[in-house]
Order: structure tokens, then C-alpha cells, then sequence
């Protein structure tokens, strides 16, 4: 193995890193989940995504599906998480880790009483903040309206998967 070819070519580096304070409030506050976005797709030049999403007690998250064109990993900061892995659901809590190769099925929800919060990586980098933005409203509208949503956004759910 090796590493990718260089993409920097000074000789001194340069002043370019981003710092974003805890305190920063949540981009997003939508029903029982806040989404902070931590790097873009833009801000990482499509290199990745890291979103951290603060789940409110019994939040529902998201049902099972898988991505084709994206990996997802999970790292739990707070509180209880149920994940799935395509074959069994697990309480994963501070420090707990689930990466999710492209084409992985995967869930999650918070289903416990307390408030949880995790990180979520998307690699390479894709323009997921509209799907945070918009997955509320376009979940009640649902249909053709719904489908064509996911399907812009690589995301593909999985009817009858099981439950937690």
C-alpha cells in the first residue's frame, strides 16, 4: 500500500485549517434530532463528510438502507445508540465505532429514554446536507416525491428489514 499521489505541492504549507467551536449551534433542529455540520463535502473538496447528529430520548433515526456510492461510519460521543448491521441490532455506546462499506445495510435510532448524540462520516464526500435539510418534509409528503428524493441522495431503504 501507498500513499495517493500529492495534491499539495509548496514547499512551507499553508494556513488553511477550519476550526468550528462545541458551542456552535446545531445547523439543523428538526423534530427529535439536531445535525451539526461538522465538514462538508465542499469543505473537505468531496474528500469526506462528518456531520455530529444529537438524537432527543425514543428518536426514531433513520430505518434500514444501504448506499451505493458512499461508506458510512458511526462513532457514538453520548448516551445509547441501536445500530444495525445489516444482521443484528446492537446497543453501542460513548466510544463504540460501526463503519458501513458502500452497499451495507445499516439503521439506527435512539431508543432509549436519554438523549444520545454520535458522529456520522460519509466517504468520499457527498452533498448530504440537503438530505438532512429536507428529509422531514419530504417524508411527509412521500410517493413519487419521496422515492426520487432517496434516489438523488443515495438512499436506498430496505421494506421488511427487522425491527429493534
Amino acid at each position: 500500500m501507498t500513499y495517493p499521489d500529492p495534491r499539495y505541492l509548496g514547499d512551507h504549507g499553508e494556513i488553511s485549517a477550519v476550526h468550528r467551536p462545541a458551542d456552535t449551534a446545531p445547523d439543523i433542529v428538526s423534530g427529535t434530532q439536531r445535525t451539526h455540520y461538522l465538514a462538508t463535502h465542499a469543505a473537505t473538496g468531496g474528500e469526506f463528510g462528518l456531520y455530529r447528529l444529537d438524537m432527543s430520548p425514543r428518536a426514531p433515526g433513520a430505518a434500514t438502507h444501504f448506499h451505493r456510492t458512499i461508506s458510512e461510519s458511526f462513532f457514538v460521543l453520548s448516551g445509547a445508540v441501536r445500530l444495525y448491521n445489516g444482521e443484528r441490532w446492537t446497543t453501542c455506546r460513548a466510544g463504540d465505532f460501526l463503519y458501513v462499506p458502500v452497499g451495507g445495510l445499516h439503521a439506527f435510532r435512539n431508543a432509549s429514554d436519554d438523549p444520545a448524540s454520535m458522529l456520522l462520516l460519509f466517504a468520499p464526500g457527498a452533498p448530504r446536507e440537503e438530505y438532512f435539510e429536507r428529509v422531514a418534509e419530504m417524508s411527509l409528503r412521500g410517493g413519487r416525491d419521496l422515492d426520487e428524493f432517496r434516489l438523488r441522495h443515495d438512499s436506498y431503504f430496505v421494506d421488511g428489514a427487522p425491527e429493534s
